[in-house]
């Protein structure tokens, strides 16, 4: 009786918690059928009627261009980002030189360190090189990433066993051919993680844009979903709107590779 009690309990409070997660979304859905000014006047919690009037207002506004820009900056973001932090992970990780333990500290220290401490001098650095006013400018940000050398690190670490490495070095392999043809085999999960973590980071991102960007053709969802409205109020039901189509490309991502997520989350610690 205890164990189907607790069985219960751990059911109900499962679904609770999933409730608990869900129902921001569905009010999100409920808030994007009504007019901007019936919002203000009480909580709703069935649909209106005023849905595809704010979808019309939101595909005028551009938001397109700006699903496009998000797509492009996180897209080459991301992919940039686990290429860089999977091979300094595996040098970090499998090789041993001078330098390697100060590197891996001076990694876990930059990640204490708030990005926005930095804004200003990156800003004055993309000045001086021309690209201030570009995506390239939003994408450089995140290309080398200090939580992503570290989790590939130890995820490398505890996941690739070194004598696989030794192997295929003494059969001739060249250290990148090791890299493509056998240590991404290995680290799949740890690097669909990092992906799926960098491509909501980087699809989420708003103040380093908004600081970056001038050019409204080149704004990002997150800019162009705060833009909508006139000159004098904000149209927080189309922006609503617009949000809750936002958060589908994250949703088909998770979806997507969700399996390698837990996989890589708890896969990590286990030596082999």
């Amino acid at each position: 009786m205890k164990g189907k009690w607790g069985s219960a309990a751990g059911f109900a409070l499962l679904c609770a918690s999933a409730a608990a997660a869900i129902f921001p979304f569905y009010m999100m859905i409920i808030m994007s059928t009504y007019r901007t000014a019936e919002l203000y006047k009480a909580i709703r919690m069935i649909p209106g009627s005023y849905y595809f009037k704010n979808l019309a207002t939101v595909i005028e506004s551009g938001f397109m261009k700006y699903y496009v820009n998000s797509f492009y900056i996180a897209f080459v973001a991301t992919l940039l980002c686990a290429f860089v932090s999977s091979l300094a992970g595996y040098g970090l990780a499998k090789f041993r030189f001078r330098l390697n333990k100060p590197l891996y500290f001076f990694t876990i220290a930059s990640m204490m360190i708030p990005m926005q401490l930095g804004l200003i001098g990156y800003v004055i650095e993309m000045r001086a090189i021309h690209l201030a006013n570009t995506r390239e400018a939003v994408i450089a940000m995140f290309v080398a990433s200090s939580f992503g050398v570290f989790w590939m690190t130890q995820f490398i670490r505890g996941s690739l066993p070194t004598e696989v490495v030794e192997s295929a070095r003494i059969d001739g392999c060249g250290e990148l051919r090791i890299f493509f043809s056998i240590v991404l085999a290995y680290i799949r999960p740890g690097l669909a993680t990092l992906i799926i973590l960098s491509f909501m980071w980087n699809w989420n991102n708003y103040l380093l844009p908004l600081v970056i960007l001038t050019n409204p053709e080149l704004y990002p969802l997150t800019l162009g979903i705060a833009s909508l409205g006139n000159r004098y109020t904000a149209d927080y039901a189309a922006q609503i709107t617009a949000l809750g189509i936002g958060t589908l490309p994250l949703i088909l991502v998770f979806i997507l590779g969700s399996r390698y997520f837990i996989r890589g989350l708890t896969a990590g610690d286990i030596k082999g």
